[in-house]
């Protein structure tokens, strides 16, 4: 008599699942069947941006969709990515994410909305590129080794841009001070672009940037490169230094950007975004254009880059921590 009464329950209660099942799979079938809407964190024109656009353009040219980028700029990134948690997990808000905001922030921001890790799901690894160091083309500073030598001689005098608090970039102007015993002064900006305006007219001496937000200036002449902050040269500055040549010993700080999307997003949206991410950064088209604005094309699955992020949001713990520097 029980197992009468069960078999019809268990059918009853499978039907809305099934129902549920073949409901997501049509949809996702589908998508995306309207525009997606991609939060670039941080000002037009810097490293974030111009990456973001570029993915962007290729799904739109490649893949016939509508990717349409939203720059939300503010508290070093932390604004954007707060904007694209909150989203709804439909796989119609996407977000240009990178070490900045996603790893670094968390540690730093006392009060931030969003926690990396559960608020957003990773999708796709787009590239990572060191830092450079960078000073106007005619500056009276010719090696980085003039910059040490300045600052010994008048702590705090020396001055250094970067596109704002709380970046990679910024820590690795700190955690540059420390190596070399020195105290330059950091002047935080609201993106790469302002930063760039007033080391280009000499109101700052030096900028500390992402590759692709310096190498336009660069390749113009018009900026001098110093050294870069990675364990190994630039692909795209291979006559520039790394730091630990210079005598800074396993000096090593970079950054990344990736795709994320809300979390509960489904997973078959995240992984047809992965894999046709991918197929655009083997193609020679996309490897080309992202070494030429200086960064270093890298895929990854979701899963893979997901453990990216959860590693190096609790190496960033220590490093954040061990500076001391807080946000309010």
């Amino acid at each position: 008599m029980i197992r009468k009464l069960i078999r019809p329950l268990a059918i009853a209660l499978a039907i809305p699942m099934a129902f549920a099942t073949v409901a997501t799979h049509a949809q996702t079938a589908a998508y995306p069947a309207k525009p997606i809407r991609m939060v670039v964190p941080f000002p037009p024109g810097g490293g974030t941006d111009i990456l973001a656009r570029l993915v962007a353009q290729k799904l739109t040219e490649v893949n016939h969709w509508t990717v349409v980028p939203d720059n939300r700029a503010g508290a070093g990134g932390t604004i954007g990515i707060a904007e694209a948690a909150r989203a709804a997990p439909t796989g119609y808000d996407i977000v240009m994410g990178q070490k900045d905001n996603m790893v670094v922030a968390p540690w730093l921001y006392k009060n931030l909305s969003y926690n990396p890790v559960k608020d957003l799901t990773a999708v796709a690894h787009v590239a990572y590129t060191p830092v450079v160091i960078v000073t106007q083309a005619n500056s009276k500073f010719k090696t980085l080794d003039d910059v040490v030598k300045a600052a010994r001689a008048a702590p705090d005098t020396v001055t250094y841009g970067s596109p704002g608090n709380g970046t990679t970039i910024h820590l690795a102007g700190e955690i540059f001070n420390s190596a070399a015993k020195i105290k330059m002064r950091h002047v935080p900006y609201k993106g790469s672009n302002a930063a760039m305006m007033d080391v280009l007219a000499g109101n700052v001496d030096l900028m500390v940037s992402s590759v692709p937000s310096a190498m336009a200036q660069i390749k113009a002449g018009k900026l001098r490169p110093l050294a870069v902050t990675s364990a190994r040269r630039s692909t795209s500055l291979p006559d520039t230094p790394t730091v630990a040549e210079l005598g800074y010993k396993d000096f090593d700080v970079s950054t990344w950007y990736g795709i994320f999307v809300p979390a509960g997003t489904p997973k078959d949206v995240v992984t047809l975004l992965n894999a046709d991410i991918n197929k655009l950064l083997a193609t020679p088209e996309m490897k080309a254009a992202i070494i030429a604005q200086g960064a270093e094309p890298q895929s990854m699955t979701p899963e893979q880059f997901g453990a990216l992020l959860k590693t190096d949001y609790e190496k960033w713990k220590g490093i954040v921590q061990a500076s001391g520097a807080t946000i309010e």
